[in-house]
C-alpha cells in the first residue's frame, strides 16, 4: 500500500484526465439536448438511469452504496480507522431544463475519480471517504433547491420535502418511489469529517483572470423579495401626465436603486431584478400594478442588509411620489458564509503543491456545500467554466481544467483525511 504522505510529498497530478472526461461524457449522454446540453430534471427516469450507472461505476470501484429516505446517495470507500467520521465529497446530477454537462455533474465525478485514483494507487486512508449525489440541488422541478442536502443537514424536513409537488402534481415521495431511489437509510444524524465540493466557478472571474483553481473562501449571503407596486390603470391618452399613479414608473426607480446600491457596495455585491410583470399589459393602458422579485447577494452581512434597507427607501419614497401602495414579501434567505479555514487552506495548499495558478473567490450561487458547512468543516474548489456561462447548454470546460480542480480535490481530501485522524481537524 503506497502511504498517504508519500502521495502528498509529490507534485503529480495523479488523476487520470482521460478516464474523468469520458465519466462526465457519458454522464452527460443520459438526457443530451440538440445543443449539447443536458436536461435530466431531479427524479425523472433519466435521473434514475443517471443515478444506477453512478451506483454501478461506484460499486465497481469498491464502494458500498446507501440510500437515505430523501434519495441522496452515499458511495463509501472504507478506510483503517472506520470510527472516524467520512470525509465528505459530492454534487448533484440533476440538471436544469437547458442545463450543461459540467454544473454539479463535475464535482460527482471528480469525486468518483478520487476514489478511482486511489485504487490504482493502493492507497489506503485513515478516514473512509464518501462520494454523495444530493438529490434535487436545482430545484427546477420541485422546490425549493439544494433539496437533498437541506433535508440532511436539518434545514427542511422529511415530512414537508416529500409532500412537494411539481407543476403536475406529482410528489417528490411519489417521485422516488417511481424511480426507486427511496431509500431506508436515515436522513439525519451522518458524521462529516470535512465535506469539499469541486464545482465549475458558473461565472466569469476565473477565466478572466486566467487562474485554474478558484480557493472558495465563502459563498454570499442572498435575501429575495416579491415586490408589488399598484397605482391605478387609466387610458394612456385621457390622462394627464402630472394626475397619473403608474405602477410601471416606480418600479423603473426600483430597478435603478437595485443595480446602484449593488454598485455601491462593492465588492462582493449584487443586485437583481429577474423578473417583472405589469398588468393589465396592454399598450394603451397606464400600468396600475407591478410584480417583481428583487435578490440582494452580499458576503457580508451587515453590508446586505444596508443594501436592502436603501432599496426600501426609494420603494417608499417613490410609493409617495406616485401616489402608489406597495406590498414586499420575503422569499428566501441564506445568511452569508466563510468556509472552515483548514478546509480552505487545504485546497489552497494543494494547489500550490501542484504549481496551480490560483486566486481566493467567494461563490455568487447557492451549492450544497453551504448546508454542509452546518454540519462540519467544508471547502469548495471552483474551475473555469468558458466565457463564465453556465445554467446553459452551450456550457464548457477543459479537460485539463477539470482534471487539475480533481487533482486537488485529491490532496485536499488526503490532507484532511490525515488531520481528522491526528485530532488537527474536528467537525
Amino acid at each position: 500500500m503506497t502511504p498517504v504522505k508519500e502521495i502528498l510529498k509529490t507534485t503529480a497530478r495523479h488523476v487520470d484526465s482521460n478516464r474523468l472526461w469520458q465519466s462526465l461524457m457519458d454522464l452527460a449522454r443520459l438526457g443530451a439536448t440538440a445543443k449539447g446540453g443536458v436536461c435530466r430534471l431531479a427524479l425523472t427516469d433519466l435521473d434514475r438511469q443517471a443515478r444506477d450507472l453512478f451506483v454501478q461505476w461506484c460499486e465497481a470501484a469498491g464502494c458500498s452504496v446507501s440510500i437515505d429516505a430523501v434519495g441522496n446517495i452515499f458511495a463509501r470507500r472504507p478506510g483503517r480507522n472506520p470510527k472516524l467520521p467520512p470525509v465528505m465529497t459530492g454534487s448533484h446530477i440533476d440538471t436544469q431544463p437547458t442545463g450543461g454537462k459540467f454544473d454539479g455533474c463535475f464535482g460527482v465525478m471528480a469525486g468518483l475519480e478520487v476514489i478511482r485514483t486511489l485504487n490504482d494507487l493502493g492507497v489506503e486512508t485513515e478516514a473512509p471517504l464518501e462520494v454523495v449525489v444530493w438529490t434535487n440541488e436545482e430545484g427546477s422541478r420541485f422546490a425549493p433547491c439544494m433539496m437533498g442536502s437541506g433535508v440532511f443537514a436539518g434545514k427542511f424536513t422529511l415530512e414537508e420535502t416529500l409532500a412537494k409537488r411539481d407543476a403536475q402534481g406529482v410528489s417528490v415521495g411519489e417521485a422516488l418511489n417511481a424511480i426507486g431511489y427511496a431509500g431506508t437509510r436515515a436522513v439525519l444524524g451522518h458524521p462529516v469529517g470535512a465535506y469539499f465540493e469541486a464545482h465549475i466557478e458558473q461565472g466569469p472571474i476565473l477565466e478572466d483572470q486566467a487562474k485554474t483553481i478558484g480557493v472558495v473562501l465563502g459563498a454570499l449571503g442572498q435575501k429575495w423579495f416579491d415586490l408589488t407596486l399598484r397605482g391605478v390603470e387609466a387610458h394612456a391618452g385621457p390622462t394627464p401626465m402630472h394626475l397619473r399613479k403608474d405602477a410601471l414608473v416606480g418600479a423603473a426607480a426600483v430597478v435603478e436603486a437595485v443595480n446602484h446600491t449593488a454598485l455601491g457596495h462593492q465588492p462582493h455585491a449584487c443586485g437583481t431584478v429577474g423578473c417583472l410583470q405589469a398588468y393589465p399589459g396592454s399598450r394603451n393602458v397606464i400600468p396600475g400594478e407591478v410584480r417583481m422579485t428583487l435578490d440582494f447577494r452580499h458576503l457580508e452581512g451587515e453590508q446586505l442588509s444596508a443594501m436592502i434597507a436603501e432599496v426600501r427607501g426609494v420603494i417608499e419614497a417613490t410609493c409617495t411620489k406616485h401616489g402608489l401602495s406597495h406590498e414586499l414579501v420575503p422569499t428566501a434567505d441564506f445568511p452569508a458564509l466563510y468556509f472552515d479555514k483548514g478546509c480552505v487552506d487545504a485546497v489552497r495548499a494543494s494547489a500550490q503543491a501542484l504549481g496551480l495558478p490560483h486566486m481566493d473567490i467567494v461563490s455568487g450561487a447557492g451549492h450544497d456545500a453551504i448546508f454542509l458547512a452546518e454540519l462540519g468543516p467544508a471547502g469548495m474548489i471552483f474551475v473555469p467554466c468558458e466565457n463564465g456561462i453556465s445554467h446553459n447548454e452551450i456550457e464548457n470546460a477543459t479537460p485539463d481544467d477539470l482534471a487539475a480542480g480533481c487533482a486537488v480535490l485529491l490532496r485536499a481530501m488526503l490532507a484532511a483525511s490525515e488531520a481528522i485522524a491526528s485530532g488537527r481537524l474536528a467537525a
